[in-house]
């Protein structure tokens, strides 16, 4: 019973981390269910980059924390993260972009000092070119990176996310905050 107090007191501070990250104003996330059979703890989030009206890239983090550790994950705190964006159709086909999407991940963690160990994922590139009676849709693409890392300091955990954030900015084509720059909600500066 102990135990189980202090496993759910960790994940508590994970969870109350995660939960109470403040998010670019551009980014409109929420909670949502997470998956119950893939660790005993776990938080899941939602997240569009919404510029204007229009949301121009969406994603889905997932933060597993099993404290009896997971040989596979090599750790006890693992993030699951799927992120997509419209990308223009000559982009799309640069063979470059699944190495430069992936990069964007490796430098949003090392940029935001989150401590990992075991990264992995994919970057898939979709185009679309329509024909015949709907061939005056334009063509179409998009990325999406699917990626996981282990958590190396688990104190460190709004880190991860904001690194996570970083990565879906990126596909959206939003730069980087500069250092030192704190992003606040946009009812606060003065706008709808």
């Amino acid at each position: 019973m102990n135990d189980r107090w202090r496993d759910s007191n960790s994940f508590d501070v994970i969870a109350a981390a995660v939960r109470g990250f403040r998010w670019r104003p551009e980014v409109k996330a929420h909670e949502i269910d997470s998956p119950q059979r893939i660790a005993p703890y776990a938080v899941a989030f939602e997240a569009d980059v919404v510029i204007g009206d229009d949301s121009v890239a969406s994603g889905r983090l997932v933060v597993l924390h099993n404290p009896a550790g997971d040989d596979a994950w090599d750790g006890c705190t693992r993030i699951v993260s799927y992120a997509q964006a419209d990308v223009d159709f000559e982009m799309a086909n640069d063979p470059l972009l699944p190495d430069v999407a992936w990069s964007w991940l490796t430098d949003a963690l090392h940029n935001a000092g989150a401590e990992h160990t075991a990264a992995s994922g994919t970057v898939t590139t979709v185009t679309s070119r329509s024909f015949g009676e709907l061939d005056t849709k334009p063509d179409s693409a998009e990325v999406e990176v699917r990626c996981s890392w282990t958590v190396a300091d688990e104190p460190s955990m709004s880190q991860h996310v904001e690194a996570w954030q970083e990565l879906l900015c990126q596909l959206a084509g939003l730069e980087p905050l500069a250092d030192g720059i704190i992003a606040f909600p946009s009812r606060l500066r003065g706008t709808p």
